[in-house]
């Protein structure tokens, strides 16, 4: 017999509920472990990121949601101090290539903001290390997706060739020896 759509909709919501009971049962479950695990460890607000700022001596949480908000509340990666400033990104800014045409260098120009942790104006050495590292991961290779090779011919000393390119010695030889393709399948 088919069922009415009232009849449904009230199903759904006996699921519903159903639902939302197991689920309160399983957060307080998570909770209580969550607790125990504080405790445990004597961890604060700040280091699980609840709090403003990353707790003393630890590096700010890393999270996807955390990044965007912490590029644009920075903004500028070089400025010069009077309201100019350049995010790294795109070309250089005429006031930028002006003031290293003049014989400045680019770490000058650094923001705060930008700044390695260990130090407020950092050493050439360190922004060199920082852009080798950049570049570095910028320069690695997509990986080229390939369909997996089968092996068609095989003799009986390990040798193998797919049928794809030219022919390998062996099966040069083999074939001079009077074997057949048809002998070396498989």
């Amino acid at each position: 017999m088919a069922q009415t759509y009232l009849q449904i909709q009230k199903k759904i919501e006996k699921l519903q509920k159903t639902a939302d009971a197991l689920r309160q049962k399983e957060v307080g479950g998570v909770i209580a472990r969550i607790k125990v695990a504080i405790e445990h460890y004597g961890l604060t607000a700040r280091q699980l990121g609840l709090a403003d700022g990353p707790a003393q001596g630890e590096a700010a949480p890393k999270s996807r949601k955390a990044k965007p908000a912490a590029k644009a509340a920075t903004g500028a990666k070089y400025s010069n101090g009077d309201g100019q400033s350049w995010s790294g990104r795109g070309p250089r800014p005429r006031w930028l290539r002006e003031a290293i045409a003049g014989g400045k260098s680019l770490e000058a120009f650094l923001a705060a903001s930008a700044a390695p942790a260990e130090s407020v104006a950092p050493s050439g050495k360190a922004v060199r290390a920082v852009k080798a590292v950049k570049v570095a991961k910028a320069a690695k290779p997509k990986a080229i997706k390939r369909r997996p090779s089968t092996v068609l011919y095989r003799d009986g000393g390990g040798n193998s060739w797919t049928g794809r390119g030219p022919q390998p010695r062996w099966l040069k030889e083999a074939l001079a020896a009077g074997k057949t393709l048809e002998e070396l399948k498989g």
